[in-house]
């Protein structure tokens, strides 16, 4: 159960980063490196993360034009990451560009390729805000579901979407297809930012791949007995 549990990251030193890796990494499957830490200590996070043990789900959500974000997808794939995504948002064109590239950077290095999935909705936007601000005028589950299929099209493994969201993306995709879950929030945790949340045993009942949590573990004055009572909660 502990290898669906994704600590995201999202803090601004390798210090910090690396304390929360060892301290964790018995409780959880994966660490999320985001663009804060990316960002603020650079690509070698994600090598000394893999060196202690973790496997790393680099989250940059890359999102430009197609030759663009095939070269930035293929500077990425040495650095021992599993799986790092894009937005579907950018198209087909732009994610089989993506996939062609790291399957060819995969090869020519001898590594395994990465896993590549798609974000659709992002967790932190209402449907409101994505009919007013952003003009889609489709509903929030039609929407979600169109981009799911586009990602299986172009041949991506799977998606970034709420866990409200996988009936829909099940239904247009199957069974085969991952689906990795952010807002991911405990009953005993602060709901923070994220507006389209659900509880991890919500999460799992749905049929969620990975569980993406990140302040109700790195935000607690104790991130190790904090993991060790969400892993006790998803084996109960």
């Amino acid at each position: 159960m502990k290898n669906k549990i994704i600590v995201a990251l999202d803090v601004d030193s390798e210090a910090k980063a690396l304390a929360l890796t060892e301290a964790l990494q018995d409780y959880v499957g994966a660490f999320k490196v985001g663009l804060q830490l990316y960002n603020s200590v650079g690509p070698n996070i994600v090598k000394k993360i893999a060196a202690a043990g973790g496997k790393v789900f680099l989250d940059l959500k890359f999102h430009d034009i197609p030759n663009t974000t095939a070269r930035a997808a293929e500077a990425v794939v040495g650095l021992g990451a599993f799986m790092f995504n894009v937005h579907a948002a950018g198209g087909r064109k732009m994610m089989q560009a993506t996939a062609q590239a790291v399957k060819e950077k995969a090869a020519a290095l001898g590594v395994p390729a990465p896993l590549i999935i798609a974000v659709t909705v992002l967790t932190s936007l209402s449907e409101t805000e994505l009919h007013d601000e952003l003009g889609v005028q489709a509903p929030l589950p039609e929407q979600v579901a169109r981009l799911a299929r586009l990602t299986k099209a172009a041949g991506l493994d799977g998606v970034v979407a709420s866990a409200r969201e996988i009936p829909w993306i099940r239904q247009a995709c199957g069974n085969d297809f991952l689906i990795v879950t952010p807002g991911i929030r405990p009953a005993w945790a602060a709901g923070n930012d994220q507006v389209r949340i659900v509880t991890p045993q919500e999460a799992l009942t749905q049929g969620a791949d990975y569980l993406v949590v990140g302040r109700p573990l790195t935000a607690a004055p104790e991130p190790r007995e904090a993991a060790k009572r969400l892993l006790a909660e998803l084996q109960a």
